[in-house]
Parts: structure tokens; C-alpha cells; sequence
């Protein structure tokens, strides 16, 4: 039967009960509160989780629980308004929740990712030890590498549009965020590789795992990722961005969301069981 909304707190808890009668399956969008320049409202990383999550659980009629809206941001703590979960604190955050839908009878778990790479590693380490602990089937999908070449296909930058705050967020945050968006606000800037250490090696900058090429994964204190931007956080230039590409590339994550999805559902598992996370 198909669901009257595909958020879990918008649902009373018998059409939960009624929809678990018939799936298993929980999306579970993990975001940030973070800078994203002088033009971008502080919820971007949560907004397009979110937003991705629930057009493709629409399509796939699956369940979206509430967004976890911090993510892991020391980097960007020297914007004001920027608020960072420590690492240990959000793999705690996303294994608590995870286990409480577990515990219920979800016994598959989609992690969103919307914070870049960035909180990707304490979301692995969470679905590890969930995996591991309860026999649930746990996987972690990322906003941006999930749909990494259409997204860079839309931008009249190509890869330069895939900076932080730059032609795809602000793209994305047109397209359902419009009224927190300050496109008159937007500046360029390119990032420096002096914070990271220099030297003749790349700071990835595109939507790709962090070690690739020539690539290095280097690590940056929050006054060293502000000195290596413009004044704003901006990195790259966000006024290419329309609301329309921002549109085709939540589109584009969802369709390819919908696969993991049913990839997810497709998967044999074996017992399952949850403690309660107190």
C-alpha cells in the first residue's frame, strides 16, 4: 500500500506498524550545519540529504526518518553559526537512531550522506558495528558521489562547479531553499593548497573519493580552511547556479538512490535484533 507520506514523523504509529507489515527498508538523511559562503543558508548539506531521500523514497515508497542535521565540521568552525559534532559523537548519533528502527522491525538501513566526504568515515564505522550487531543490513550512500557525473555534467563549470558552496550547492539550494538564498551575496574564489601543506600534489576538489591520482588526503584547522578561501567560505563560483539545474540534479541522485534501494531490498539477510539504545 502506498504510503500517505514517506516521513516517518509525519506517519501515526500504526500506519508505521501497517507499513513494516510490508517493508523493511529506512532512509535515515544525515546532514550538517555548516557555512556555505555569504549566499547560502547554514542547512544546505541537510537540505539536499533530505530532499534527495525524500523524492527517491517517493518513487520507491520507502520511509525517510528525520534528518540528522550535524554532521562532522571542525574544519568550518571558523565561520560563526557552524555547528560540529565530534566524530565519535555522530557514529553515536547514527548507530542510536539506526538501532531504534532496527529495534522496530527495519531491518534495512540506507544512510544519506549530505556533508560531502566528510562525515563519511564515522557513518562507515556506524554501519559496521550495526551490521555486526544486529544482523541488519546497513549501507552508507553520499549525495554527491552517487550522482557524481551527472552532477558535473550539469554545471557549465564542469568539475569547478563542484566546490563547496559553488555551482551544484547553489544550484540545489535554489531549487528548494530559495527563499534562504542570496544570490546578489555570491562571489568567487579558488581554493589554495597552502593550508594543506603545498608542495607539487592536488587537494581534490571533485566529487571522488579523497585519494585518486595525485591526490592527497590532507586535513585542515578551522583558520587554515578560512585562510585558504575567499573571506566568504566560498570555494569555486556560485553564480552560474539556477534553481532548474538544482532540480535535474535531485532528480539525478534520486533515480540512482531508487537502485540502491531496491538493491537493498534485494539483499537476503538473516536474524535480526536490536537492544534498545539506552
Amino acid at each position: 500500500m502506498a504510503l500517505r507520506t514517506v516521513r516517518l514523523h509525519e506517519l501515526r504509529w500504526p500506519e508505521v506498524e501497517a507499513h513494516l507489515a510490508e517493508d523493511d527498508v529506512a532512509l535515515i538523511p544525515i546532514g550538517a550545519t555548516e557555512q556555505h559562503g555569504r549566499h547560502l543558508p547554514l542547512l544546505v548539506d541537510t537540505g539536499w540529504a533530505e530532499a534527495s531521500c525524500e523524492a527517491a523514497a517517493r518513487l520507491a515508497n520507502a520511509v525517510v526518518a528525520p534528518a540528522i542535521p550535524y554532521g562532522w565540521s571542525p574544519h568550518h568552525m571558523g565561520y560563526p553559526g557552524t555547528v560540529t559534532l565530534s566524530a565519535a559523537t555522530l557514529q553515536a548519533v547514527a548507530e542510536d537512531v539506526a538501532s531504534s528502527l532496527i529495534y522496530h522491525g527495519f531491518k534495512r538501513i540506507i544512510f544519506f550522506n549530505g556533508n560531502r566526504i566528510a562525515n563519511l568515515q564515522p557513518m562507515e564505522i556506524a554501519a559496521v558495528r550495526l551490521m555486526n550487531r544486529t544482523g541488519a543490513h546497513v549501507v552508507v550512500a553520499d549525495a554527491g558521489l552517487i550522482a557524481r557525473h551527472e552532477i558535473k555534467a550539469l554545471c557549465d563549470l564542469g568539475s569547478d562547479g563542484l566546490d563547496h558552496a559553488a555551482e551544484a550547492e547553489s544550484s540545489l539550494a535554489l531549487h528548494w531553499a530559495a527563499e534562504h538564498v542570496a544570490m546578489e551575496e555570491a562571489g568567487a574564489a579558488k581554493i589554495s593548497n597552502a593550508p594543506f601543506g603545498g608542495g607539487s600534489f592536488d587537494y581534490p576538489t571533485e566529487l571522488d573519493p579523497a585519494l585518486a591520482g595525485n591526490a592527497l588526503s590532507r586535513f585542515v584547522t578551522p583558520e587554515g580552511l578560512r585562510a585558504s578561501t575567499a573571506p566568504d567560505g566560498t570555494v569555486g563560483d556560485p553564480r552560474p547556479a539556477t534553481a532548474e539545474k538544482g532540480k535535474a540534479m535531485v532528480d539525478a541522485i534520486a533515480t540512482n538512490l531508487v537502485r540502491v534501494i531496491e538493491e537493498v531490498r534485494a539483499h537476503e539477510i538473516g536474524d535480526v535484533s536490536a537492544d534498545l539504545p539506552v
